[in-house]
């Protein structure tokens, strides 16, 4: 088992363990809405740790809170790739396939419109 396989394993597990305890029952898309939520509310604790307020005066950074907070949005990203039945390998053929995409649209080798420079 690689690694990626070993990471969406144990959110299964977390994910299960939570809403057993917390009797929660949720349709597929629900857990998804949830769980997109729950990952916005994340990298916005990241932001937070990071000072993006340049109104204000900033803190000290904290690189071990701000890699904390990056853990928990990958919580919450593999639990939406578990719940839309990603396993590791269509992840990683989804990804190298939309990074050769986003490679070509940067170089103007796509069909896509609006990225030509």
């Amino acid at each position: 088992m690689d690694k990626l396989d070993r990471l969406l394993e144990k959110q299964k597990e977390l994910d299960g363990f939570i809403a057993e305890r917390r009797h929660l029952e949720f349709s597929k898309e629900e857990w998804i809405r949830r769980k997109c939520m729950a990952l916005m509310c994340e990298l916005t604790e990241v932001l937070e740790e990071v000072n993006y307020k340049w109104w204000k005066n900033p803190k000290s950074e904290n690189e071990k809170r701000v890699k904390e907070e990056i853990v928990d949005v990958l919580h919450f990203f593999l639990g939406i790739c578990n719940d839309a039945g990603f396993t590791a390998d269509e992840l990683y053929e989804a990804y190298m396939e939309k990074h050769e995409e986003n490679i070509n649209r940067q170089t103007g080798k796509s069909d896509k419109k609006g990225y030509e420079s």
